[in-house]
């Protein structure tokens, strides 16, 4: 992977960890206002309550999100390091994020926030534009000599 994708890659791992943030943001009333600002651009039904069991959940998902955006960076940057030999990594990566937006917009279209079944696409399409652009999912068999 060129270095111009390996930056990239990075950068949305950060974008992740920072969505993170905002999430988690939510499980306070003192630092909520990033997570009622995302909820006012998603445009779902009804009118967001931060009751206590919906201030866990946004702590819970803000930190799964942290730790998402981390190991994202953590498996990328051990794939990158691996050259050829990191394909497996790449395959099981790409695999995860696919899964992840298959559930996640499937869910967000079912309770009505289909507005985050778009930044979720915008997501995949920024990970795999670079996966797909690099060639790290081609076999060495595959790759161009």
């Amino acid at each position: 992977m060129s270095d111009f994708w390996r930056k990239w890659m990075i950068g949305l791992c950060w974008a992740i960890l920072l969505f993170g943030v905002s999430l988690a943001g939510g499980g306070m009333e003192a630092t909520s206002g990033p997570v009622r600002l995302i909820f006012a651009l998603l445009k779902g039904p009804g009118a967001l309550n931060l009751d206590a069991q919906m201030r866990f959940s946004l702590g819970v998902l803000g930190a799964v999100s942290i730790g998402w955006s981390l190991t994202l960076l953590a498996a990328i940057q051990a794939a990158n390091q691996l050259g050829e030999l990191g394909r497996p990594i790449w395959v099981l990566v790409t695999g995860s994020v696919l899964t992840w937006n298959v559930i996640d917009s499937s869910l967000s279209i079912a309770t009505g926030f289909g507005l985050n079944a778009i930044a979720n696409t915008v997501i995949l399409a920024a990970f795999l534009l670079p996966v797909i652009r690099s060639g790290v999912l081609r076999s060495p068999a595959q790759s161009p000599r």
